[in-house]
């Protein structure tokens, strides 16, 4: 098993930036992707980004030149970097690890899930 915590949110203005970051524990060596997913209320879970093991990416087009994916192997961490924060971009933030090594959008293909922390963006 792989347990995910994720930390660094908040509450923020907009136009302001936060940094999620990821920590995984347990079997980590069977990690391949990594991802983002939120959730707003009342809506369903979407995808953000998502990175494979080699540092390849995809970002959501709602989010594309405002975040940005990474990850420490090292430190079995992912990162999400948020900048220029929109309130759209309220939501709670899954952090997402499959076992597979391709990148994937569809959060049916991630297997291992972070509790969730919540980002709220204020006008």
């Amino acid at each position: 098993q792989v347990q995910l915590v994720e930390s660094g949110g908040g509450l923020v203005q907009a136009g302001g930036s936060l940094r999620l970051s990821c920590a995984a524990s347990g079997r980590t060596f069977s990690v391949g992707a990594m991802g983002w997913f939120r959730q707003a209320p009342g809506e369903e879970r979407e995808f953000v980004a998502a990175i494979t093991w080699s540092g390849s990416t995809d970002h959501a087009n709602s989010v594309k030149g405002r975040f940005t994916i990474s990850r420490d192997n090292a430190k079995n961490t992912g990162y999400l970097q948020m900048n220029s924060l929109k309130p759209e971009d309220t939501a709670v933030y899954y952090c997402a690890a499959r076992n597979g090594r391709s990148l994937s959008t569809s959060r049916n293909q991630y297997t291992y899930w972070g509790q969730g922390t919540q980002v709220t963006v204020s006008s």
